[in-house]
Protein backbone atom coordinates (compact mmCIF):
# COMPACT_ATOMS: atom_id res chain seq x y z
CA UNK A 1 0.00 0.00 0.00
CA UNK A 2 1.36 3.29 -1.20
CA UNK A 3 0.88 7.63 -0.47
CA UNK A 4 -1.11 9.11 -2.76
CA UNK A 5 1.15 10.21 -5.56
CA UNK A 6 0.56 13.12 -8.18
CA UNK A 7 3.27 13.70 -10.47
CA UNK A 8 3.21 16.97 -12.02
CA UNK A 9 5.63 18.83 -14.95
CA UNK A 10 6.67 22.02 -13.60
CA UNK A 11 8.62 24.43 -16.09
CA UNK A 12 10.80 27.19 -14.73
CA UNK A 13 12.73 29.61 -16.37
CA UNK A 14 16.59 29.02 -16.75
CA UNK A 15 18.72 31.61 -18.94
CA UNK A 16 15.64 32.95 -20.26
CA UNK A 17 13.91 29.95 -21.69
CA UNK A 18 11.84 27.26 -20.50
CA UNK A 19 13.19 23.81 -18.94
CA UNK A 20 10.93 21.41 -17.36
CA UNK A 21 11.44 18.54 -14.75
CA UNK A 22 9.30 16.10 -13.01
CA UNK A 23 7.41 17.03 -9.83
CA UNK A 24 6.68 13.98 -6.92
CA UNK A 25 4.25 14.91 -4.68
CA UNK A 26 3.55 12.31 -1.12
CA UNK A 27 0.00 13.20 0.10
CA UNK A 28 -1.82 11.75 3.13
CA UNK A 29 -5.02 9.89 1.82
CA UNK A 30 -6.84 9.99 5.32
CA UNK A 31 -6.58 12.85 7.95
CA UNK A 32 -8.75 12.32 11.50
CA UNK A 33 -9.02 15.50 13.30
CA UNK A 34 -11.86 14.96 16.58
CA UNK A 35 -12.55 13.83 19.85
CA UNK A 36 -12.46 10.53 20.58
CA UNK A 37 -10.54 9.78 16.65
CA UNK A 38 -8.49 7.44 18.05
CA UNK A 39 -11.23 4.73 17.75
CA UNK A 40 -11.21 5.03 14.65
CA UNK A 41 -7.76 3.45 13.66
CA UNK A 42 -8.67 0.14 13.02
CA UNK A 43 -11.22 0.88 10.43
CA UNK A 44 -8.76 3.03 8.95
CA UNK A 45 -5.88 0.47 8.81
CA UNK A 46 -8.42 -1.82 7.19
CA UNK A 47 -9.16 0.47 4.56
CA UNK A 48 -5.89 1.16 3.40
CA UNK A 49 -5.13 -2.07 2.98
CA UNK A 50 -3.32 -2.87 6.56
CA UNK A 51 -4.87 -6.17 8.07
CA UNK A 52 -1.91 -8.51 8.91
CA UNK A 53 1.03 -6.62 10.93
CA UNK A 54 1.83 -3.35 12.10
CA UNK A 55 4.67 -1.98 14.60
CA UNK A 56 3.92 0.78 16.72
CA UNK A 57 6.89 3.44 17.84
CA UNK A 58 6.47 5.33 20.70
CA UNK A 59 8.12 6.02 23.78
CA UNK A 60 7.70 4.72 27.59
CA UNK A 61 4.97 7.10 28.57
CA UNK A 62 3.09 7.61 25.29
CA UNK A 63 2.50 4.09 25.31
CA UNK A 64 1.12 4.19 28.51
CA UNK A 65 -1.49 7.05 27.44
CA UNK A 66 -1.78 5.99 24.00
CA UNK A 67 0.13 3.27 22.59
CA UNK A 68 -1.50 0.57 24.84
CA UNK A 69 -4.74 1.98 23.44
CA UNK A 70 -3.73 1.72 19.86
CA UNK A 71 -2.52 -1.81 20.02
CA UNK A 72 -5.59 -3.41 21.85
CA UNK A 73 -7.78 -1.63 18.69
CA UNK A 74 -6.01 -3.20 16.04
CA UNK A 75 -5.38 -6.38 17.84
CA UNK A 76 -9.28 -6.61 17.83
CA UNK A 77 -9.06 -6.02 14.16
CA UNK A 78 -7.21 -9.28 13.49
CA UNK A 79 -3.36 -7.42 13.58
CA UNK A 80 -0.34 -8.75 14.93
CA UNK A 81 1.35 -5.73 16.82
CA UNK A 82 4.30 -4.89 18.23
CA UNK A 83 5.61 -2.19 19.51
CA UNK A 84 9.28 -0.51 19.62
CA UNK A 85 9.74 1.50 22.56
CA UNK A 86 12.21 4.82 22.52
CA UNK A 87 13.70 6.28 25.71
CA UNK A 88 15.67 9.14 24.15
CA UNK A 89 13.68 12.32 24.25
CA UNK A 90 15.66 13.86 21.06
CA UNK A 91 15.65 11.55 17.86
CA UNK A 92 19.11 10.28 17.32
CA UNK A 93 20.81 8.35 14.45
CA UNK A 94 21.10 5.53 16.61
CA UNK A 95 17.45 5.57 17.64
CA UNK A 96 16.29 5.27 14.17
CA UNK A 97 19.23 2.79 13.62
CA UNK A 98 17.07 0.07 16.19
CA UNK A 99 13.83 1.46 14.76
CA UNK A 100 14.31 0.39 11.39
CA UNK A 101 15.76 -3.24 13.03
CA UNK A 102 12.91 -3.98 14.12
CA UNK A 103 11.24 -3.22 11.38
CA UNK A 104 13.37 -5.95 9.41
CA UNK A 105 12.47 -7.63 12.12
CA UNK A 106 8.54 -7.89 12.23
CA UNK A 107 8.10 -7.49 8.85
CA UNK A 108 4.53 -5.24 9.57
CA UNK A 109 2.95 -3.70 7.00
CA UNK A 110 3.10 -0.12 8.34
CA UNK A 111 4.70 1.42 10.99
CA UNK A 112 2.77 3.59 13.40
CA UNK A 113 4.44 6.66 15.49
CA UNK A 114 2.69 7.30 18.31
CA UNK A 115 3.71 10.29 20.90
CA UNK A 116 5.43 13.56 20.53
CA UNK A 117 7.52 15.14 17.64
CA UNK A 118 10.44 12.65 18.42
CA UNK A 119 8.78 9.55 18.51
CA UNK A 120 6.86 10.43 15.47
CA UNK A 121 10.22 11.97 13.13
CA UNK A 122 11.60 8.27 13.89
CA UNK A 123 8.98 6.49 13.16
CA UNK A 124 8.69 7.90 9.80
CA UNK A 125 12.82 7.94 8.76
CA UNK A 126 12.81 4.60 9.91
CA UNK A 127 9.78 3.47 8.06
CA UNK A 128 10.70 5.76 5.42
CA UNK A 129 14.35 4.00 5.17
CA UNK A 130 12.46 0.53 4.88
CA UNK A 131 9.74 1.10 2.75
CA UNK A 132 7.02 0.85 4.45
CA UNK A 133 4.10 3.01 5.11
CA UNK A 134 3.83 5.39 8.26
CA UNK A 135 1.05 6.44 10.22
CA UNK A 136 0.95 9.63 12.57
CA UNK A 137 -0.42 9.41 15.82
CA UNK A 138 0.44 12.39 18.00
CA UNK A 139 -0.37 13.17 21.32
CA UNK A 140 1.13 16.87 21.50
CA UNK A 141 0.50 19.75 18.65
CA UNK A 142 3.93 21.29 19.28
CA UNK A 143 4.97 21.31 15.80
CA UNK A 144 4.28 21.16 11.99
CA UNK A 145 5.84 17.45 11.84
CA UNK A 146 3.19 15.75 12.64
CA UNK A 147 1.73 15.57 8.92
CA UNK A 148 5.07 16.78 6.71
CA UNK A 149 7.51 14.33 5.14
CA UNK A 150 10.35 16.26 6.92
CA UNK A 151 12.19 14.47 10.09
CA UNK A 152 14.79 15.95 12.47
CA UNK A 153 17.50 14.20 13.95
CA UNK A 154 20.53 14.76 16.06
CA UNK A 155 24.05 13.25 14.90
CA UNK A 156 23.70 13.84 11.20
CA UNK A 157 25.85 17.28 11.70
CA UNK A 158 22.52 19.34 10.61
CA UNK A 159 20.61 20.79 12.78
CA UNK A 160 17.66 21.28 10.10
CA UNK A 161 15.11 18.67 8.89
CA UNK A 162 15.73 15.91 6.08
CA UNK A 163 13.75 14.74 3.66
CA UNK A 164 11.68 10.96 5.34
CA UNK A 165 8.19 10.56 4.19
CA UNK A 166 4.67 12.06 4.20
CA UNK A 167 2.32 10.01 6.53
CA UNK A 168 -0.70 7.77 4.60
CA UNK A 169 -2.46 8.68 7.27
CA UNK A 170 -3.09 11.38 10.48
CA UNK A 171 -5.20 10.42 13.21
CA UNK A 172 -5.43 13.23 15.82
CA UNK A 173 -7.50 12.59 18.85
CA UNK A 174 -8.17 15.96 20.46
CA UNK A 175 -9.31 14.56 23.22
CA UNK A 176 -5.47 13.27 23.78
CA UNK A 177 -3.35 16.08 22.64
CA UNK A 178 -5.73 18.54 24.94
CA UNK A 179 -4.47 16.57 28.04
CA UNK A 180 -0.86 17.45 27.20
CA UNK A 181 1.01 20.53 28.73
CA UNK A 182 -0.79 23.31 27.43
CA UNK A 183 3.04 24.59 26.41
CA UNK A 184 3.27 22.15 23.77
CA UNK A 185 0.21 23.56 22.29
CA UNK A 186 1.53 27.60 22.38
CA UNK A 187 5.30 26.02 20.69
CA UNK A 188 2.45 24.62 17.95
CA UNK A 189 1.05 28.17 17.29
CA UNK A 190 4.79 29.55 17.27
CA UNK A 191 5.74 26.92 14.24
CA UNK A 192 2.64 28.00 12.60
CA UNK A 193 3.24 31.91 13.15
CA UNK A 194 6.43 31.72 11.14
CA UNK A 195 4.85 30.96 7.90
CA UNK A 196 4.15 34.54 7.69
CA UNK A 197 8.04 34.66 7.27
CA UNK A 198 8.56 31.56 5.79
CA UNK A 199 6.92 32.09 2.88
CA UNK A 200 8.36 35.67 2.49
CA UNK A 201 11.88 34.22 2.54
CA UNK A 202 10.99 31.96 -0.70
CA UNK A 203 9.57 34.40 -3.00
CA UNK A 204 12.77 36.51 -2.11
CA UNK A 205 14.76 33.72 -2.94
CA UNK A 206 13.16 32.80 -5.94
CA UNK A 207 13.19 36.73 -7.18
CA UNK A 208 16.77 36.90 -6.21
CA UNK A 209 18.69 33.26 -7.12
CA UNK A 210 15.24 32.36 -9.55
CA UNK A 211 14.96 29.33 -7.01
CA UNK A 212 11.59 27.37 -7.93
CA UNK A 213 8.63 28.71 -5.96
CA UNK A 214 5.41 28.07 -6.42
CA UNK A 215 2.48 30.68 -5.15
CA UNK A 216 -0.08 28.24 -4.92
CA UNK A 217 1.74 26.22 -2.28
CA UNK A 218 2.81 29.21 -0.30
CA UNK A 219 -0.61 30.19 0.15
CA UNK A 220 -1.53 27.24 1.82
CA UNK A 221 1.22 27.83 4.15
CA UNK A 222 0.75 31.55 4.87
CA UNK A 223 -3.47 30.86 4.97
CA UNK A 224 -2.55 28.55 7.61
CA UNK A 225 -1.13 31.58 9.93
CA UNK A 226 -3.82 33.73 8.67
CA UNK A 227 -6.11 31.38 9.93
CA UNK A 228 -4.73 31.00 13.46
CA UNK A 229 -4.32 34.91 14.08
CA UNK A 230 -7.83 35.29 13.29
CA UNK A 231 -8.97 32.61 15.45
CA UNK A 232 -6.12 33.13 18.22
CA UNK A 233 -9.19 34.32 20.64
CA UNK A 234 -10.11 30.49 20.82
CA UNK A 235 -6.66 28.99 21.50
CA UNK A 236 -6.61 28.42 25.24
CA UNK A 237 -6.20 26.28 27.52
CA UNK A 238 -8.69 23.34 27.62
CA UNK A 239 -10.14 24.68 24.36
CA UNK A 240 -11.02 22.07 21.94
CA UNK A 241 -12.17 24.02 19.23
CA UNK A 242 -8.77 26.06 19.90
CA UNK A 243 -7.20 22.93 19.55
CA UNK A 244 -8.97 22.16 16.07
CA UNK A 245 -7.73 25.57 14.78
CA UNK A 246 -4.16 24.73 15.62
CA UNK A 247 -4.47 21.31 14.12
CA UNK A 248 -5.87 22.12 10.94
CA UNK A 249 -3.28 24.85 10.44
CA UNK A 250 -0.30 22.26 11.43
CA UNK A 251 -1.62 19.52 9.21
CA UNK A 252 -2.20 22.36 5.90
CA UNK A 253 1.84 23.24 6.69
CA UNK A 254 2.76 19.46 6.12
CA UNK A 255 0.77 19.05 3.31
CA UNK A 256 2.56 22.40 1.71
CA UNK A 257 5.51 21.33 1.96
CA UNK A 258 4.14 17.35 0.80
CA UNK A 259 3.30 19.27 -2.45
CA UNK A 260 6.53 21.75 -2.52
CA UNK A 261 8.71 18.21 -2.01
CA UNK A 262 10.91 20.65 -0.10
CA UNK A 263 10.45 22.55 3.73
CA UNK A 264 10.85 25.67 2.09
CA UNK A 265 6.95 27.01 2.47
CA UNK A 266 7.54 26.70 6.16
CA UNK A 267 10.42 27.38 6.68
CA UNK A 268 13.21 30.09 6.86
CA UNK A 269 14.86 32.69 8.48
CA UNK A 270 13.36 31.88 11.49
CA UNK A 271 14.02 28.25 11.64
CA UNK A 272 17.57 28.97 10.16
CA UNK A 273 17.27 31.02 13.78
CA UNK A 274 16.18 28.32 15.70
CA UNK A 275 18.06 26.07 14.62
CA UNK A 276 21.15 28.31 15.76
CA UNK A 277 20.00 28.63 18.89
CA UNK A 278 19.67 24.54 19.57
CA UNK A 279 23.61 24.39 18.65
CA UNK A 280 24.69 27.72 21.22
CA UNK A 281 22.47 28.01 23.43
CA UNK A 282 23.04 25.25 26.55
CA UNK A 283 19.61 24.40 27.18
CA UNK A 284 17.25 25.26 23.98
CA UNK A 285 13.63 25.87 24.38
CA UNK A 286 10.98 23.95 22.28
CA UNK A 287 11.43 24.34 18.73
CA UNK A 288 8.28 26.13 17.98
CA UNK A 289 8.89 28.70 21.09
CA UNK A 290 11.96 29.71 19.37
CA UNK A 291 10.42 30.09 15.76
CA UNK A 292 8.01 32.26 17.04
CA UNK A 293 10.27 34.55 18.85
CA UNK A 294 12.16 34.40 15.34
CA UNK A 295 9.69 35.30 13.54
CA UNK A 296 8.89 38.27 15.47
CA UNK A 297 12.54 39.42 14.79
CA UNK A 298 12.40 38.56 11.03
CA UNK A 299 8.77 39.98 10.45
CA UNK A 300 10.47 43.29 11.37
CA UNK A 301 13.26 42.73 8.53
CA UNK A 302 10.77 42.27 5.93
CA UNK A 303 8.68 45.18 6.94
CA UNK A 304 6.00 42.84 8.30
CA UNK A 305 3.44 43.58 10.78
CA UNK A 306 6.03 42.12 13.34
CA UNK A 307 3.30 43.93 16.35
CA UNK A 308 0.79 41.56 15.39
CA UNK A 309 2.27 38.77 15.47
CA UNK A 310 4.19 39.33 19.07
CA UNK A 311 0.46 39.73 20.13
CA UNK A 312 -1.05 36.77 18.53
CA UNK A 313 2.11 35.25 20.35
CA UNK A 314 1.00 36.52 23.73
CA UNK A 315 -2.67 35.94 23.13
CA UNK A 316 -2.47 31.99 22.70
CA UNK A 317 0.16 32.32 25.84
CA UNK A 318 3.37 31.82 23.78
CA UNK A 319 6.43 32.92 24.41
CA UNK A 320 7.75 36.57 23.36
CA UNK A 321 11.10 37.34 24.85
CA UNK A 322 14.55 35.65 25.61
CA UNK A 323 13.78 35.62 29.30
CA UNK A 324 10.15 34.26 28.96
CA UNK A 325 12.44 30.50 27.03
CA UNK A 326 14.91 31.28 29.78
CA UNK A 327 17.65 31.69 27.00
CA UNK A 328 20.44 34.53 27.69
CA UNK A 329 20.69 37.54 25.76
CA UNK A 330 24.01 36.84 24.14
CA UNK A 331 22.61 33.71 22.94
CA UNK A 332 20.30 35.05 21.03
CA UNK A 333 22.50 37.97 19.39
CA UNK A 334 25.00 35.03 18.54
CA UNK A 335 22.01 33.05 16.80
CA UNK A 336 21.20 35.73 14.92
CA UNK A 337 24.64 36.42 13.19
CA UNK A 338 24.97 32.57 12.73
CA UNK A 339 21.97 31.90 11.47
CA UNK A 340 22.48 32.50 7.93
CA UNK A 341 25.33 29.95 8.51
CA UNK A 342 23.58 26.80 9.19
CA UNK A 343 21.95 26.26 5.60
CA UNK A 344 24.23 29.05 3.00
CA UNK A 345 22.30 27.43 0.42
CA UNK A 346 19.17 29.03 1.50
CA UNK A 347 18.46 32.81 0.59
CA UNK A 348 16.37 34.45 3.10
CA UNK A 349 16.09 38.22 4.34
CA UNK A 350 19.17 37.53 6.27
CA UNK A 351 21.34 37.20 3.78
CA UNK A 352 19.38 40.32 2.13
CA UNK A 353 20.42 42.44 5.30
CA UNK A 354 23.02 40.17 6.91
CA UNK A 355 23.36 41.15 10.71
CA UNK A 356 26.67 42.06 12.33
CA UNK A 357 26.81 41.61 16.34
CA UNK A 358 25.97 45.20 17.35
CA UNK A 359 22.74 45.25 14.54
CA UNK A 360 21.52 41.75 15.93
CA UNK A 361 21.65 43.27 19.08
CA UNK A 362 19.58 46.61 18.50
CA UNK A 363 16.91 44.33 16.74
CA UNK A 364 15.98 42.18 19.42
CA UNK A 365 15.59 45.21 21.17
CA UNK A 366 13.99 46.89 19.38
CA UNK A 367 11.46 44.02 19.04
CA UNK A 368 10.97 43.63 22.84
CA UNK A 369 12.91 39.82 22.67
CA UNK A 370 15.85 41.21 24.83
CA UNK A 371 15.61 44.21 27.09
Amino acid sequence: MFLCKIWIKIFFKVDGGLSLRIHRMQLPREIIIGKGSLKMIGSICNDLGFNKGALIVTGERTFNVAGQKVKEILEREGLAVNEHIIKSNMPTVDDVESSERKIREVKPQVVLGVGGGTKIDIAKLSSARQHIPFISVPTTASHDGIASPFASLKGLNKPYSIMAQSPIAVIADTDLIIRAPYRFIASGCGDVIAKFTSTRDWKLAHERRNEYYAQYTASIALMSAQHLVENSHLIKPGSEEGLRVLLESLVSCGISMSIAGSSRPCSGSEHLFSHALDLISPKPALHGEQCGIGTIMMAFLHGLDWRLIRETLRRVGAPVTAEEINIEPKYIIEALVKAPKIRPERYTILNEKPLTYESARDLAKETGVID
